[in-house]
């Protein structure tokens, strides 16, 4: 610790007289303090050195031209966490631009689902924001179930099927707390983002387009049913692995039977602007992306394909019975499986019509 200390010094002595471009990442040691001139790994804890200007600082949004990313803290429960946000601003970008919120899928991988979107935005003058939740901090019942429940046991409910992309839960063994506290649902985040990037780019507009594709499509189609109050304009929700029906006779996560939500509530679900978006491949021969499988989810179907039809046969059949407005759509992509880039594209043509 001693020897630890002395290094400290002397490194924060020699920097004093130097001009100060490289930083250490946090690593919660005292070299965390530190700035260096040239770059190269610390001398303390070993890390990379990154440029002073590349770390991100919290909740500071700034859109520049093209490819860039900035941080913000988590919601309610989540204020000491943080979300990074992948964005692409065109060239063609104005006050008057449209802004697409792009949600991954498991593999949390935002980067690479904004950059997907970076065509259609040039063509169409689109701003792509796409959220990335951390795993660790935004576990499967943050992510995929938005936060609805807390406490899953998941891991002890699980068997991974081999030489499969399947994995089987076990209901009996399956236990959690329904949430009932709104705010602290990640629905709350997509109207936060919007929020802080129209202040950032002076944008005159008053709702977003939304796109998730698998996780990211569960959690939109949930959306649509829970998030009740929201500046979203469309929903395009794809490939989502199971759902939450709406109807009372399941609990959650597969139904309403054990939440707040009442048959009126869904007037304006429905009333929502939401397209489920399927690929004809995604169907039992499809190996990509992991499927849950259980006795209520394979109610639904036994694949994305069935389950996506389903889902929405149900609600449709739900708005009809109560006289409910029905906005919402089902789209089969044909030749598409489980493939986040090719759904993509074929997403933007139902929400950007080309010219």
């Amino acid at each position: 610790m001693k020897i630890i200390n002395v290094v400290f010094l002397i490194l924060l002595f020699s920097c004093k007289n130097q001009a100060q471009i490289y930083v250490c990442p946090p690593c919660d040691l005292n070299c965390d303090a530190l700035t260096f001139t040239t770059s190269g790994t610390c001398t303390n804890c070993a890390m990379a050195l990154v440029k002073k200007k590349e770390f991100l600082i919290l909740n500071e949004v700034t859109i520049t031209e093209g490819s860039g990313t900035f941080l913000i803290e988590g919601g309610k429960s989540k204020k000491d966490k943080s979300i990074q946000i992948f964005y692409y601003k065109p060239k063609t970008f104005n006050s008057n631009s449209k802004v697409l919120i792009v949600i991954p899928g498991a593999g949390r991988n935002a980067n690479a689902y904004r950059d997907t979107w970076i065509d259609e935005a040039e063509k169409q003058g689109i701003l792509i924001l796409s959220p990335e939740y951390q795993e660790k901090d935004y576990p499967f019942e943050n992510y995929h179930l938005c936060g609805l429940i807390s406490d899953l046991n998941l891991d002890r409910s699980l068997e991974f099927v081999k030489n499969s992309n399947m994995v089987k839960i076990d209901e009996s063994k399956l236990s959690f707390k329904v949430n009932p506290k709104q705010d602290e649902w990640i629905f709350k985040d997509f109207d936060r983002i919007f929020d802080l990037v129209k202040k950032a780019t002076k944008s005159t507009q008053n709702k977003y387009d939304l796109f998730g594709h698998s996780a990211g499509g569960q959690i939109l189609h949930r959306l649509a049913l829970f998030g009740q109050s929201t500046k979203v304009n469309q929903i395009i929700s794809t490939n989502s692995g199971f759902y939450t029906l709406p109807n009372f006779d399941s609990q959650l996560p597969f139904g309403l039977k054990n939440t707040r939500i009442k048959s009126q509530d869904l007037k304006l679900a429905f009333e929502k602007r939401l397209i489920i978006l399927v690929g004809e491949l995604d169907n039992q021969h499809e190996v990509r992306g992991t499927l849950l499988r259980s006795e209520t989810a394979d109610k639904q179907g036994l694949h994305r394909l069935e389950r996506a039809q389903y889902f929405y046969k149900q609600a449709k059949a739900f708005a009809n019975l109560h006289q409910f407005n029905f906005n919402w759509e089902i789209e089969i992509v044909p030749e598409v499986g489980h493939d986040y880039r090719k759904m993509s594209k074929a997403a933007s043509h139902i929400i950007y019509s080309q010219n």
